[in-house]
């Protein structure tokens, strides 16, 4: 395979990925607009590490599970960021 294919499929998947952060971050919006009704913490910790076990459960290549812990743990730090700047306002 070329450079340019590969690049070229990484470009695809990005793009893929750019939708779907939007799609998670409008429930991360729901999420937060329901703890503020509830008067819930935006931290979860027995929830967030549930979600960390499940998502790692996902993945099958084990020298890859470790990256995507950083990479899940990444985007719940951006979820919890987004949810207290929602909040602010």
């Amino acid at each position: 395979m070329k450079l340019e294919d590969i690049r070229l499929e990484i470009n695809k998947i990005d793009s893929e990925m750019a939708r779907l952060f939007e799609e998670r971050m409008k429930c991360v919006k729901n999420v937060a607009l329901y703890k503020q009704e509830n008067n819930m913490p935006i931290f979860d910790e027995s929830r967030e590490q549930f979600v960390i076990a499940k998502n790692l459960e996902l993945i099958n290549d084990d020298e890859l599970k470790i990256y995507y812990e950083s990479y899940i743990k990444s985007v719940m730090t951006i979820s919890k960021e987004y949810q207290k700047n929602l909040l602010k306002k």
